[in-house]
């Protein structure tokens, strides 16, 4: 999504624009009709632009369209950007009509002086907007990466492995990318997986602490993230050198539980501190147990890449494309 300019630079270039358009007219007359063509058209192009610079939220993935409504509200931007293709329809209009009054008038420096301040009264209108929808634009292009592809949500309090594992899994330097809302970043690692790549995604910040105490965006935006999810990994730490006792440990293991639809592996870590019976152990400092880890989880991608076909249809069933009449 471009940048997105407040009223006075859109004005300003604009203004700038047409006054080129101006000065390739000699007759003073009809420099002054091309002037306040010039400016309505560029006001209008300059709005459209931003229009189309966002994208519909019904086409873009769940996990975006529920962190674009949990921090502004779809129906808020979306009337924004109503507001902005108001102006730039009445902008070019205005422009337009009275671009046609100056042709027929003998006062084109007057009409013109009109026409800039009609069209500025306008543009200053949607100057709230503007500035809105800038505030959109750069919270939602720090949103973490998260593809389209198999995903691995991986949960469980601080310091359990979380981290440690995506980095023995991921055949890259995992991403780290920040909510708007918390200093934490989201830690997002792939693998190639022959064609495929595969996701890992932690959560810090978000689900490190009891559900009582998160506010309504954590709680959402937590939401959000186990939805991207094709399987669940809960870390929990025996030793309880990560900090929490294995009692809060198991508490946050069943909200988790509560809050999902997806297979769900349990994983106790640090096995070369101390094993934990009834769970499967691996430890992320000797490496013993990862490999058996990564392959239960990517043992659930066939049943996933089956249901996304399933959910796509035959593949023989093209869309139609043609024009509406």
């Amino acid at each position: 999504m471009p940048t997105v300019p407040t009223a006075d630079e859109i004005l300003d270039r604009s203004f700038r624009r047409a006054a080129k358009k101006r000065k390739e007219k000699i007759n003073k007359d009809r420099a002054n009709e091309e002037f306040v063509r010039a400016v309505g058209a560029a006001i209008h192009d300059r709005l459209v632009y931003i229009i189309r610079g966002f994208p519909e939220f019904e086409e873009i993935p769940p996990f975006y369209r529920e962190m674009a409504e949990i921090l502004y509200g779809i129906d808020r931007i979306k009337q924004s950007l109503g507001a902005v293709g108001w102006a730039a329809k009445h902008t070019k209009m205005v422009g337009h009509e009275i671009a046609v009054q100056t042709r027929r008038s003998t006062e084109t420096l007057v009409l013109r002086k009109r026409a800039v301040a009609r069209l500025a009264s306008m543009v200053h209108q949607i100057d709230k907007d503007l500035r809105f929808l800038n505030e959109v634009r750069n919270t939602l292009r720090k949103l973490p990466h998260i593809e389209d592809a198999f995903t691995v949500v991986i949960a469980g309090y601080p310091n359990v492995g979380k981290s440690s594992f995506i980095r023995l899994v991921s055949s890259a330097t995992p991403e780290i990318a920040s909510y708007p809302f918390t200093t934490k970043g989201v830690i997002v690692g792939l693998r190639e997986q022959g064609r495929d790549r595969i996701q890992f995604v932690d959560t810090p910040g978000i689900l490190d602490r009891p559900a009582e105490e998160r506010n309504p965006i954590e709680r959402q935006a937590l939401s959000a993230m186990m939805n991207v999810a094709s399987v669940i990994l809960f870390i929990l730490d025996p030793s309880e050198h990560c900090g929490y006792p294995m009692e809060m440990q198991l508490r946050l293991l069943d909200e988790v539980k509560g809050m999902v639809n997806v297979p769900l592996v349990v994983v106790a870590s640090k096995s070369d501190i101390r094993v934990q019976e009834g769970y499967r152990s691996m430890s992320t400092e000797t490496k013993e147990g990862v490999d058996g880890v990564l392959e239960e989880l990517l043992s659930y991608r066939p049943a996933w890449l089956a249901s996304r076909k399933a959910d796509e249809g035959p593949a023989d069933q093209k869309p139609d494309n043609s024009p509406a009449v």
